[in-house]
């Protein structure tokens, strides 16, 4: 029992670890994404460079997301199929 709690805890805690990680690198990612489209757009509107800013963060998002689900997805299959052929 105290195997199991050490073990999951030790999974929560490093999960955390490279959230933290992620959200720092996101929080970078995001300063130079702003500035270089301040820059290239060189606007005073500062709506229209925020707004093509949250366009492209989306977009790769839901391009980011889609390829990791498709990967999550053929890596669950082999494994399966990788099993079945064990069993077999």
């Amino acid at each position: 029992m105290a195997e199991s709690f050490k073990v999951q805890f030790l999974e929560s805690l490093s999960a955390l670890i490279v959230s933290a990680f992620g959200l720092v690198a996101a929080l970078a990612w995001n300063e130079t994404i702003k500035q270089a489209i301040a820059a290239i757009f060189k606007s005073e509107d500062d709506l229209l460079g925020l707004t093509i800013y949250a366009l492209l963060v989306t977009v790769i998002a839901v391009a980011a997301t889609m390829l990791i689900t498709r990967a999550t997805e053929k890596a669950k299959a082999a494994l399966e199929h990788a099993s079945k052929k064990k069993e077999e």
